[in-house]
């Protein structure tokens, strides 16, 4: 698997990393050893970056990561954690105060004097906006707190306001098959100011895994059931906020491109999303062993065609920009 750094971040990630919102229990039961399975099956695959946020499980993912990066302390592994979500979101709420306390909360559950990478958590825009915010994570990084600072986002504009920050050295945005917007001003600007993109929900909530039909159902306490509407969260972190029914039905469309490039749906997702000039790392989460393996393994897939990229745009253009490309 290769590596790219962003010059902001100044530390090579590997192209796929792994996103561990699972590993909190939050949608569906998972172990201590499971967790441990697939952190392991991950490294072992040559991921070194996972992401994960102090609200996951409340704390349960990170300690899960901090315990396992202790108990192998050979791994150099970059660990991105988010904050500001466990509370109220206000613009007052992110203090200087809150701030120092969330980021020594993570670095509790971690194990790490020094976080590698917090992000605020898809925050206000107003707190995008907030000089005194950044001021205050500056001075995090100069206590030696935190080594260096991104921010997670719902919308192409507040991407844009975060990379147009001197100190910002990563922007986590949902990209996918699905979800293009990025593509336009977001990743050019990333790749001028020398930010790191991370792409998230890559394959739309398991969409683009190939997996569902239009009849599956999810567990009641999975967001795929209650936050299809928007009712706990933005909508757009479910599905990237595209109709269920009409993603399982692109979905078997991508489907048909991934078997004519010899791959799977979700490898070919994913490695489409790696191979994005302005792309550092792609996070998807896994719930098994063999879905770390997999995952991992796109990053080594050979450069898709001009062919496929125009696929991927065409059926983008037909299905779903009209609905979700001006919404974030």
């Amino acid at each position: 698997m290769h590596s790219e750094t962003a010059p902001r971040l100044a530390r090579p990630l590997s192209v796929i990393g792994l996103g561990t919102w699972q590993l909190g229990a939050d949608w569906g039961e998972v172990s201590e050893q499971d967790a441990a399975a697939i952190l392991e099956a991950s490294v072992e695959s040559g991921v070194t970056v996972f992401d994960t946020a102090d609200v996951y499980g409340d704390g349960r993912s990170e300690s899960f990561i901090g315990a396992f990066l202790r108990s192998r302390p050979e791994l150099d592994i970059f660990v991105a954690t988010k904050i500001g979500r466990r509370a109220e979101q206000r613009p007052e709420n992110y203090s200087t105060a809150n701030l120092r306390s969330w980021v020594d909360r993570s670095r509790t559950n971690l194990q790490n004097d020094t976080l590698d990478l917090v992000q605020l958590h898809c925050p206000p825009t107003a707190v995008i906006e907030s000089d005194r915010v950044f001021d205050d994570l500056d001075g995090l990084v100069a206590d030696g707190a935190i080594a260096s600072y991104g921010v997670s986002v719902e919308t192409a504009d507040q991407a844009l306001a975060a990379i147009a920050r001197p100190g910002v050295a990563s922007v986590q945005i949902i990209l996918n098959a699905f979800r293009l917007k990025p593509l336009d001003a977001v990743l050019p600007a990333a790749i001028e100011a020398g930010v790191a993109i991370i792409a998230r929900v890559p394959l739309a909530s398991g969409l683009l895994s190939g997996k569902y039909s239009k009849d599956t159902v999810f567990a009641s306490n999975d967001h795929r059931t209650y936050n299809r509407n928007g009712e706990a969260f933005d909508v757009g972190e479910t599905f990237s906020g595209v109709d269920f029914e009409q993603g399982v039905a692109a979905a078997q469309e991508f489907a048909g491109f991934a078997e004519s490039a010899g791959l799977t749906p979700p490898i070919a997702a994913l490695a489409w999303l790696a191979q994005l000039d302005g792309v550092t790392t792609v996070i998807p989460g896994a719930r098994t062993v063999a879905q770390a393996r997999s995952n991992a393994s796109a990053g080594s897939v050979d450069r898709l065609t001009p062919e496929f990229d125009a696929r991927v745009h065409e059926l983008y253009d037909r299905r779903f920009r009209a609905v979700v490309h001006d919404r974030w």
